[in-house]
């Protein structure tokens, strides 16, 4: 696998699962970690469907109906970085119901800790095209918060 799959499946399912936790807290409402826990893995596994079927029908190439469906399946394994990604709040949403952590810490222990991958994800991208470790943290900073501003749209607009 390319490293271009593994960092764009880990930033976009880093900052989807951070998009979906902000959307999924309820202010006072029943708190469900499990529920919100299987509904992020849902959601991260359906975008990751639906992002490797399109790229499967932009690239359809001549062959046999056996050769398409390879390349579809192909090309679906590929898109496995992105649920990958999902698994650190996954995890965290499951702590926090075996444990019965408040619904406002969990959350914002998830959205600091996918605010680290992201500055790591966006570090690494930096550091692997060349720039200076300096550089690449300030690139990994800028890139942590503009997925934030992401998921933060995103849960506005819930």
């Amino acid at each position: 696998m390319r490293k271009e799959n593994w960092l764009f499946g880990g930033v976009y399912g880093t900052v989807l699962a951070s998009a979906l936790l902000a959307a999924l807290q309820r202010d006072g409402g029943g708190y469900t970690p499990y529920y919100d826990a299987a509904w992020i893995m849902v959601t991260a596994g359906t975008a990751a469907l639906a992002h490797g079927y399109a790229h499967h029908m932009s690239t359809h190439e001549q062959g046999s109906a056996g050769h398409r469906w390879r390349q579809l399946c192909r090309t679906l394994v590929a898109e496995w970085p992105m649920v990958v990604a999902c698994l650190p709040t996954v995890l965290l949403l499951v702590a926090a119901g075996f444990f019965d952590w408040p619904e406002s810490d969990v959350t914002t222990i998830a959205l600091s800790l996918n605010a680290g991958l992201l500055l790591g994800w966006g570090t690494f991208a930096a550091l692997s095209q060349g720039y200076r470790r300096r550089s690449a943290v300030a690139i990994g900073s800028a890139d942590a918060a503009i997925g934030l501003l992401i998921a933060g749209a995103n849960a506005l607009i819930k």
